[in-house]
């Protein structure tokens, strides 16, 4: 998710963004707006659209929620690579810990009164299992990394939503919040909140999960997520039985894919998509967790007789307690660090290759964990939308703050500035964002496949598979692209309720920006 589209309000703009860096021209627009808003409305409403600001300029928010005992913790370590959130049930797994760049190594303990206190990584650099203090009086942690990824993205690691308590729905509320007392409860609740979500399930989906995703996001600034800044991961792909899984020929990663796409159908259109993953093998594998002393261990568990091998392999009950020349202790080790799936690829790659090298080794496990698919899926449904993302989340804050104001002059000022914000050409991904919003809501009713396709347009940074028609030629996307517009002005003007007019407008002129694009370009890639 490098930040390559980041753009600087340039010299001679509004007083205030000069020098920030936004994600996009988008969020540099919001920025400029809030600004020239402070001046008109109340010094507390000024202190919001203040930290709207701060929240703008800083990398885009990703929430880790799932349910308790999902391995949210430790796919948290292995996505910032670095083991540092406890995974063990403790003081710390009660707390939501904000993980962000930061020059220095710390943590910050910030209490519910405002109140911040200092602390530093144990030595084995984690989160400390006893932070020292009365936990119910902490609103949430700080952990500040000078790891590269934590540059591009604050990686927001929740307690699991099948625990939550009154307690910690307090401290993931009051964590979203503004710093400082200058706002009421409700406007700080209003600036707040992720800007994405990666949820993690793992095999045993139930049947509220999704109301359990709606009931995190709500609680995180009252905005739904969607496909633009939702998607899901299967966690704990490894522990799946194949033959539980049709069509998936015995293979533990393929039947992890097929009921992958079976829980992507369950959770849409809440989320983009789900991704299988282990996020146990990746966190080993990415953290430094798997040393060349383990290496030396798989390739002397290689050198057993097959019949032993095969025997160990059948389970981790076997594998930890049967007889055998590699010592008990040294292969509950690895059990704790690769599980029974990690250390049967790790003897994969070793008989394939028996001078394997240790390092190679650790890539080999790293590519079969799914840990790149996560990443390459939060690239491409975060990072490329970001500036959207973080937009729509600042306006929706904005407009919130101004409600919460009790002001009708406020607030009618602040939905005039923002309407002449949205009439401009170069925000009408906003208007897609809204629309794809309120269809996948279910707020706008629209017929399946409508909703179908409004869900692909606002979805996808592809053209072509905004389109549905991946592998096609430039001409013949073009072509689509003003047969579907004209479809949807035409859909707008007869036939449709005045709710579904004003989406099929945006999905109209979403269309025809496409072809114009198209005609210009001949390329692919909306940019």
């Amino acid at each position: 998710m490098a930040r390559s589209d980041t753009v600087t309000a340039p010299p001679g703009t509004t007083p205030g963004t000069t020098g920030q860096q936004f994600a996009g021209p988008l969020s540099a627009a919001v920025a400029e707006l809030c600004v020239a808003l402070q001046r008109q409305v109340s010094p507390r409403t000024a202190a919001g659209f203040g930290e709207v600001l701060r929240r703008l300029s800083a990398p885009l928010q990703v929430a880790v929620a799932g349910r308790i005992k999902s391995g949210k913790s430790t796919l948290v370590n292995a996505l910032i690579g670095r083991r540092v959130a406890p995974t063990d049930v403790g003081e710390c797994t009660r707390l939501v810990t904000r993980f962000q760049y930061g020059t220095v190594d710390r943590i910050e303990i910030v209490f519910t009164d405002g109140r911040k206190q200092v602390l530093p990584f144990d030595p084995g650099g984690m989160i400390p299992a006893s932070l020292g203090v009365d936990v119910d009086r902490v609103s949430h942690l700080e952990a500040y990394l000078t790891n590269a990824v934590l540059r591009d993205l604050t990686v927001i690691d929740t307690p699991g939503l099948g625990s939550l308590d009154a307690a910690s729905v307090a401290r993931t509320e009051e964590l979203l919040g503004v710093r400082g007392d200058e706002l009421d409860p409700v406007s700080r609740s209003a600036v707040a909140g992720a800007e994405a979500v990666l949820y993690v399930v793992t095999q045993g989906v139930r049947a509220d999960d999704q109301q359990a995703l709606a009931a995190f996001t709500a609680a995180t600034a009252s905005r739904e997520a969607g496909p633009v800044n939702a998607i899901a991961v299967l966690n704990k792909a490894d522990t799946i039985a194949p033959e539980s899984v049709e069509g998936s020929g015995g293979d533990v990663w393929r039947a992890a894919q097929l009921l992958a796409e079976k829980q992507a159908h369950g959770l849409r259109p809440r989320v983009a998509d789900v991704i299988p993953v282990m996020g146990l093998l990746a966190e080993s594998a990415e953290t430094g967790g798997f040393t060349s002393a383990d290496a030396d261990s798989l390739r002397a568990l290689a050198q057993l007789d097959r019949a032993t091998r095969d025997t160990i392999l059948l389970s981790a009950d076997l594998f930890a307690s049967w007889e055998c020349d590699v010592p008990a202790g040294t292969r509950v080790r690895l059990l704790e660090k690769l599980d029974l799936y990690g250390i049967g690829c790790a003897l994969a790659a070793i008989d394939a290759e028996p001078e394997i090298t240790a390092g190679a080794l650790r890539r080999r496990l790293l590519d079969s964990s799914g840990l790149d698919l996560v990443r390459g899926k939060l690239g491409a449904v975060f990072g490329s939308r970001a500036d959207g993302i973080k937009a729509a989340a600042a306006l929706a804050s904005v407009t919130a703050l101004a409600h919460a104001s009790g002001d009708p002059g406020e607030r009618q000022r602040v939905h005039n500035a923002i309407e002449v914000l949205l009439a401009k050409p170069e925000a009408h991904q906003l208007r897609l964002l809204e629309a794809l919003t309120l269809v996948a809501s279910g707020a706008v009713a629209m017929p399946q496949d409508l909703v179908d396709e409004v869900l692909r347009v606002g979805s996808s940074p592809e053209i072509a598979e905004q389109l549905g028609l991946p592998g096609r030629p430039p001409q013949e996307l073009a072509a689509h692209a003003l047969e579907r517009a004209g479809w949807w002005r035409s859909f707008a003007s007869f036939g449709a309720t005045p709710a579904q007019s004003r989406v099929a407008h945006v999905v109209h002129r979403a269309y025809f920006l496409v072809w114009q694009q198209l005609r210009g370009s001949g390329g692919g890639r909306r940019r």
